[in-house]
């Protein structure tokens, strides 16, 4: 594990892979938008409106995933001291927050043609916007630990534990809609399959794999800009400590 502990090494393979991921990322979701919007057909019963899905399901995917991989971030600090976990658990909360609320807002978009209402407080959509509070709440621990003097970008324990602990809300969301009574639909694919019909789902895949590589391209940008910083506050300590003192 602590084999990727060292920056230089780190970034060494960071750097190629943004690239990568970055150039992939954007023509996979640029493939599956021009397929989602010309190459199949409309929904029999939500008509193009069914189109918000190439977004609003990569977005929801991220967010939940992006918090999961924050609380693992946050476990790897607690149990193994490793240099980098809280670099990276600061560098997934801002995008994890941004796809959250970009399902929200995708999802009421949708909503409104197809419920009826721009909101409903049911299990599914209060429980991703509890998501997107504690991904706020994350990200104003991270940064008062900057104000108190946190070390390298590593995270506190309070930090890490509050990533745990958010991590509870994860499986609420995936089985909210099994639950509790939901205008939201119930799960459309699983293990077993998909209910959505081919001709629709197919361009899916392309924007899931896409996004997911531009969130990784920016989690990587991301822990490369913190570490940068880094260095520049070691080199400008040192230089403090070598001033001499004024006579």
């Amino acid at each position: 594990m602590h084999a990727f502990a060292n920056p230089t090494r780190f970034l060494r393979i960071a750097r190629p892979l943004t690239i990568w991921f970055a150039v992939l990322g954007l023509a996979l979701v640029l493939i599956g938008a021009w397929a989602g919007l010309t190459q199949t057909p409309a929904d029999y019963l939500q008509g193009e409106t069914v189109r918000i899905l190439y977004v609003h399901v990569p977005a929801a995917w991220l967010g939940m995933g992006g918090w999961t991989a924050l609380a693992i971030s946050g476990l790897v600090q607690l149990v193994w001291r490793h240099p980098l976990a809280g670099i990276a658990a600061r560098a997934i909360a801002v995008p994890g927050m941004l796809f959250t609320a970009l399902c929200l807002i995708t999802g009421s978009i949708w909503g409104k043609p197809t419920w009826g209402t721009w909101w409903e407080w049911d299990g599914r959509m209060t429980s991703m916007l509890v998501l997107l509070f504690l991904y706020a709440g994350f990200i104003a621990l991270a940064n008062s630990d900057n104000g108190n003097g946190g070390d390298g970008g590593s995270i506190s324990r309070g930090a890490a534990i509050y990533a745990l602990v958010g991590a509870i809300n994860i499986p609420i969301i995936n089985r909210s809609v099994v639950w509790w009574n939901s205008l939201h639909q119930g799960p459309s694919i699983t293990v077993r399959g998909s209910s959505i019909d081919g001709e629709i789902l197919w361009p899916l895949g392309f924007t899931v794999v896409g996004f997911s590589l531009l969130f990784g391209a920016i989690v990587l940008m991301r822990m490369r800009a913190q570490i940068a910083a880094n260095r520049v506050s070691a080199r400008l300590r040192r230089l403090a400590d070598e001033e001499p003192l004024p006579a």
